[in-house]
């Protein structure tokens, strides 16, 4: 059976060579006679497939000695307390910038714990752009400044680094980690779920520059203490072992691509594609600022939204799947991770035009 084209914005699409070498490995790993599903959490077997995978991430984005990696779980939804816990630090407030549904939701979250400043919002334009720098109104004894730096909804992205000058930047990347090089000493803690451009589901990754933790909120469970896990190598509880393991393989096949950086070049190479296409398009439209657009999810809408049924009917038909946007925003979305191959897209862009000529 052909494999889909799967548009999906997480879980999403893996690299396939990850899933046959874990399909090979199933049943018995490197000679163990054990799946990785079957090991214990603190065997030397598992303890090693661990560590291969701090330190392959650690080379991909080079991250500095003076960071934890943490392995968690919970989900982007779990970080969105977890870091006021953890970062507040005996402050009363944290700034948060307002870029769309993912920023909404850590906002509401982060004010069951402090007191929360919406330094910028990009809901006077419906969240088709982000606010410049300058319009930010930051507070300077906030504990931490937090952005979503690719809102996977709305589809944008932050192609720059925002300076907050000595307050620590916190980001959630989700949706575009590891999809171009980070200068992760300019963020006090980046987190990430890893359904999107990492692993399968059920996997947090969270780097936090470690004198940024220590002083928890004395509410915080330990399993959500960023020192504790530290301590103990994110094996406080039983972490997700088979999610590790397979975020270890895609560390490795991104290594043997040619790291973050032929990862960029792709997306770029990915991402014009299909917005060249729609910018000339008088039957399909891309609502987000040029500046800002995301490279890894791209919504677009017909204008004639009647036909959006038979698009997907279509779409489906010739092995695209997952291509209807969000509840909240409508439309359609197309998400093209770092698995995603450029054939996937052009197959998508050759349906876009072939559709355009038959109902436009």
């Amino acid at each position: 059976m052909a494999r889909a084209i799967n548009f999906s914005a997480g879980p999403a699409v893996l690299p396939e060579p990850v899933l046959r070498q874990a399909a090979g490995e199933m049943l018995d790993w490197h000679g163990s006679g054990m799946s990785v599903m079957e090991m214990s959490h603190r065997g030397k077997e598992f303890i090693s497939i661990h560590a291969e995978a701090e330190a392959d991430l650690r080379a991909l984005l080079a991250i500095p000695a003076n960071y934890k990696v943490l392995f968690l779980q919970g989900g982007a939804i779990a970080e969105n307390a977890v870091v006021p816990m953890n970062l507040l630090r005996g402050r009363k407030s944290a700034d948060y910038v307002n870029t769309g549904e993912w920023s909404k939701k850590s906002i509401k979250e982060a004010k069951k714990y402090c007191t929360v400043n919406v330094a910028a919002s990009g809901e006077d334009r419906g969240f088709t752009y982000i606010p410049p720098r300058e319009t930010w109104k930051l507070d300077k004894d906030a504990a931490y400044v937090h952005i979503c730096s690719n809102e996977t909804i709305g589809g944008l992205e932050y192609h720059w680094t925002p300076d907050t000058g000595g307050v620590p930047l916190v980001a959630d990347m989700s949706s575009h980690i590891l999809s171009r090089p980070v200068e992760v000493a300019k963020y006090g803690l980046i987190y990430a779920g890893a359904q999107k451009n990492i692993g399968p589901a059920g996997l947090t990754i969270v780097i936090v520059r470690d004198d940024l933790i220590g002083q928890p909120l004395p509410i915080t469970p330990s399993a959500f203490d960023y020192k504790q896990q530290a301590d103990a190598d994110s094996m406080l509880n039983t972490p997700p072992t088979y999610a590790v393991y397979i975020a270890g393989l895609v560390f490795k096949w991104l290594k043997q691509e040619g790291g973050l950086a032929e990862m960029e070049r792709r997306n770029v190479a990915k991402s014009k594609l299909l917005y060249d296409y729609l910018d000339q398009s008088r039957f399909f439209v891309s609502p987000v600022e040029k500046r800002d657009r995301s490279r890894m999810n791209i919504p677009f809408k017909l204008k004639n939204e009647s036909l959006d049924d038979a698009f997907l009917k279509g779409a489906k038909e010739r092995g695209m799947v997952q291509l209807k946007g969000h509840r909240s925003v409508g439309g359609m979305r197309a998400s093209i991770y770092n698995a995603m191959p450029i054939e996937g897209v052009k197959a998508l862009v050759e349906y876009l035009r072939e559709f355009e000529a038959k109902q436009g």
